[in-house]
């Protein structure tokens, strides 16, 4: 008795340090989790309210510097007409409380408050009139509160202090922005140590069954969590043994296989599948991605092969199948949106050239030719945007095609706009995502052709820089013609122009033509192209729609 007591004693001394440690170490682990957790989110909400506070001033200096713009083209409207233009702009600007617009004496040319229009402003008068500083920001006490106030100084048509224009945040909008920040994080906080300290105890329970072994439920649990991570991802799975029978096929993969709900059909699908795909790389042993394949309904499929092994050995192989669709619609968004920075970014070298110029003119005393310089910029300019818009009722079109036009002023080409050039939405129906990257991509290849042409030419001829672009619709049909003045493209690669991967400008390029080509057929058109060597190249795209 004494012996079984003995043992009894010794069983519990030796669990006792083992649950010890266990709870040691989970307490150890929370304190950590949750410590710096807090010290995270406060840096966070810090540095969130400080990024907040300068996109709100940079906010108030950006209206501040639009309304000015605004106002030189509508300062000569009716007194009712103004009213209400600028009451329409204050609505599309929701993340500013109060624009006032006050002339020299001091009368209030507008307000947000219409009320107060007409009336005089009795506020801080800034320093803008000595023109030492046209644009600055302030903490201010108005009439509605502390405020967080820009003032931008507006000149007239000859240069004159014409007043200035204010744009308000009050501080009751600025606190209500930073409260919600704070309690965003304070949320995110709360939540993230409830999830630590869920985790902490699952990490604990499982450490607790690694010492003293596995039970049946764990294996249960772990299967559980592989199907429910399985169902729940976009792109389809499907496994087989070493056998090459299917083991596993999630839902994703079955809505692709077009099974639905037939089981007799399911495993013929997918043993179909299984025997085309898997079963080379059960015999070889390789990992296979990017498979591209058809499914009978017309999906367009990207599939990755991959072996399953142990110790050396096949044990299975995985297939995961990816609805090409959707890399489609990415690779568009990500096109469209590399179009407008492109565009944003000629322009801006532009507007800083002709800066360059306006600022030597005045340094040099050239006053006149300044002003002239500047009124030849601004009637080029509205002639280009007129006639682009007046000719093109696609805003995404024209954005791009101004954008364009900017680029090929950056880079010393000549851009025409083909006589007769008409482009209506009525007429055909092509996504405006679809028709920004085709056009973008043509016309980026043709100002890369010139520009190369121009390095490879001893002496650059500036005069045969040009590149033609039309458009032409009329009910039911589209075409876009992209013409150069480039190198041309020699007649041994004009058959692996359209090809994948393929490309005279070094590696990782060859996709822009690829990608048009695909989008181009996929929307029922056709592009094709004429080149001569040194003369240049035309590209032409046809959309006919019944």
């Amino acid at each position: 008795m004494k012996g079984n007591g003995k043992i009894k004693k010794s069983g519990d001394i030796k669990k006792a340090p083992l649950n010890s440690i266990r709870k040691e170490m989970q307490r150890t682990h929370l304190i950590l989790i949750v410590v710096i957790t807090i010290l995270l989110s406060v840096g966070g909400a810090f540095i969130n309210i400080n990024a907040n506070t300068q996109a709100m001033d940079q906010n108030l200096l950006n209206t501040a510097d639009l309304i000015s713009r605004l106002y030189c083209f509508t300062k000569n409207l009716p007194q009712d007409e103004f009213r209400k233009y600028f009451n329409s702009v204050c609505k599309e600007l929701p993340d500013v409380d109060v624009i006032s617009i006050v002339n020299p004496q001091n009368f209030r040319l507008y307000h947000t408050n219409n009320y107060l229009i007409g009336t005089i402003y009795d506020g801080t008068n800034p320093n803008l009139e000595s023109g030492e500083k046209d644009l600055h920001i302030v903490d201010e006490t108005g009439p509605s509160g502390p405020q967080r106030r820009t003032y931008s100084a507006i000149y007239d048509d000859e240069g004159n202090y014409a007043g200035f224009i204010m744009t308000i945040i009050l501080k009751t909008s600025i606190h209500s922005a930073m409260i919600k920040t704070v309690l965003l994080f304070v949320v995110v906080t709360i939540a993230a140590i409830l999830i630590e300290i869920a985790i902490s105890r699952t990490i604990s329970h499982r450490l607790k069954q690694k010492l003293l072994g596995y039970e049946p439920e764990t294996f249960s649990s772990m299967f559980t969590i592989r199907d429910n991570i399985l169902e729940s991802i976009h792109d389809g799975v499907l496994s087989v043994d070493a056998d090459n029978k299917v083991q596993y096929v999630n839902a994703v993969a079955k809505k692709i296989l077009s099974v639905d709900g037939n089981e007799k059909l399911a495993a013929i699908n997918e043993a179909v599948f299984a025997e085309k795909f898997l079963g080379r790389i059960l015999k070889k042993g390789e990992s296979i991605f990017g498979v591209r394949e058809k499914t009978d309904s017309g999906t367009e499929l990207l599939i990755d092969c991959i072996p399953v092994q142990k110790g050396g050995r096949i044990d299975g192989a995985v297939a995961i199948i990816h609805d090409r669709t959707e890399y489609t619609k990415l690779m568009e968004d990500l096109a469209g949106t590399k179009y407008l920075v492109d565009s944003m970014r000629a322009n801006n070298h532009d507007f800083t050239n002709k800066l360059h110029v306006i600022l030597g003119l005045i340094q040099i005393g050239a006053y006149d030719k300044a002003v002239s310089y500047i009124e030849n910029i601004s009637i080029i300019q509205r002639e280009t945007l007129s006639q682009v818009i007046r000719l093109v009722d696609n805003p995404s079109f024209a954005a791009l095609l101004i954008g364009k036009i900017a680029r090929a002023s950056e880079c010393n080409v000549k851009f025409i706009l083909k006589e007769g050039l008409h482009f209506s939405s009525a007429d055909i129906q092509i996504p405006s995502e679809a028709l920004v990257t085709i056009v973008g991509n043509l016309i980026d290849n043709a100002l890369d052709a010139m520009n190369r042409k121009q390095s490879l030419d001893s002496v650059g001829d500036s005069s045969s820089r040009e590149l033609i672009f039309g458009a032409f619709t009329k009910p039911g049909e589209l075409l876009i013609t992209v013409k150069d003045r480039g190198c041309g493209i020699p007649e041994e690669l004009r058959d692996k122009i359209f090809e994948n991967g393929f490309s005279t400008k070094g590696t990782g390029r060859g996709v822009g033509l690829y990608h048009t080509k695909e989008l181009v057929e996929s929307l029922g058109g056709k592009i094709s192209f004429e080149s001569q060597t040194g003369l240049g190249t035309c590209f032409v795209v046809n959309f006919k729609q019944s």
